[in-house]
């Protein structure tokens, strides 16, 4: 057998001892690795040389789209990173009040930097919102959903945070086809979390519909655009 296929061997059982190892993971051991990933890539997120999160641009017309729709007085963006999309509304709406919440706090130090006006930057967990009840207008998530170990917890934050009538914005890499799917989740995020990223699980429609519902929240709008982008839109009633 060649030394390559030796090694392609090795590779795949790596793989599969690794994915028995995943199914033990904790929430919080996810966390950590979030967290471990994202103080790495801080200073250079926003480059041209970001790597793998330079797709995160591409979500930012859409959401600037869905927002210009109706007006919103205060704004929380959830998984803000060093905040990309708050920099761009703080341009375009300079007297709206925006909040940035991040689990890593070489992200915020980023925000910080920034001098953003009216805009306050917060070290958090997007599963448990560190706000009081009825905060906001809006919501936005981008690219951060899949990072959490507990979809019901951000939907109940979601929930308790936002101001009745208010919506969350979200956006993620999803499909509708299974196989796609199975193996993005077994093959694709093992391997991903090997490599030190901090992937949880792919969003899903029947995940997003069912913590909505049990959450009390109502979706209106989902769609899976360009890229495998989901395009969501929720709100409280």
């Amino acid at each position: 057998m060649a030394f390559d296929q030796y090694i392609v061997m090795y590779q795949i059982l790596k793989l599969v001892v690794f994915k028995e190892e995943r199914k033990s993971m904790t929430n919080e051991e996810y966390k950590k690795l979030s967290v471990k990933e994202f103080t790495q890539v801080a200073e250079r997120y926003e480059s041209d040389h970001a790597g793998i999160y330079e797709m995160c641009k591409k979500d930012y017309p859409d959401i600037l789209e869905e927002l210009e729709k109706e007006e919103f007085s205060s704004l929380l963006d959830a998984g803000c990173g060093p905040a990309p999309m708050i920099s761009l509304l703080a341009e375009k709406y300079p007297t709206r009040h925006y909040t940035g919440l991040d689990l890593t706090p070489a992200m915020i130090e980023q925000a910080k930097k920034k001098n953003i006006p009216n805009a306050d930057f917060v070290v958090g967990d997007c599963e448990k919102f560190p706000f009081g009840e009825n905060t906001f207008d809006a919501i936005i998530c981008s690219n951060s959903f899949h990072h959490y170990p507990n979809p019901q917890a951000f939907f109940n934050s979601v929930k308790r945070c936002l101001r009745s009538g208010g919506r969350l914005i979200l956006r993620d890499v999803t499909s509708d086809n299974k196989l796609l799917l199975w193996f993005m989740d077994n093959i694709e995020l093992p391997l991903a979390n090997l490599c030190g990223h901090g992937d949880v699980k792919i969003a899903k429609r029947k995940t997003v519909m069912e913590c909505c519902k049990k959450a009390g929240l109502k979706v209106e709008k989902f769609e899976i655009r360009k890229g495998m982008r989901m395009h969501c839109v929720v709100r409280k009633i």
